[in-house]
């Protein structure tokens, strides 16, 4: 199954805290995507660094994953996808963040598992296939 890679696994690789290539190459027969929604977070951090050195680091890690991963858009499925979601963990009183709703609700449309390291969100989202990827893979 493919998988969709939310901004916590990224942000692990970025920190050194995660080696992304054994993982992706685990998963050579599966294609790796990324949201729309995870390259504007990605995005975001370039946007708040402070420092030149801590801008240019942050920009040329983006860029190269987005580069490198195909990005999904918010299509109709998406939508539809999101709102019944939204409308199920919002009546459970179990809402999780609205970034992460629309990944789970892209997850969801698109038959992809979600790689991530927020577990806690995600795993209260019914039907979403999660996977954590570890440095131990």
């Amino acid at each position: 199954m493919a998988v969709l890679i939310d901004a916590s696994i990224l942000l692990e690789v970025e920190r050194g805290r995660l080696d992304l290539e054994p993982h992706v190459a685990r998963r050579q027969d599966d294609e790796s995507f990324l949201s729309v929604i995870t390259a504007s977070e990605l995005l975001h951090g370039v946007h708040r660094a402070v420092e030149p050195q801590q801008l240019a680091r942050r920009s040329a890690f983006v860029e190269g994953v987005l580069e490198r991963f195909p990005i999904l858009q918010v299509d109709l499925a998406t939508a539809r996808a999101h709102a019944q979601v939204w409308a199920v963990l919002g009546a459970a009183g179990t809402l999780i963040g609205p970034h992460d709703l629309w990944l789970a609700a892209t997850c969801i449309a698109h038959g992809l598992t979600m790689v991530t390291a927020n577990v806690r969100d995600f795993v209260r989202v019914p039907g979403l296939e999660i996977e954590v990827w570890e440095d131990s893979c």
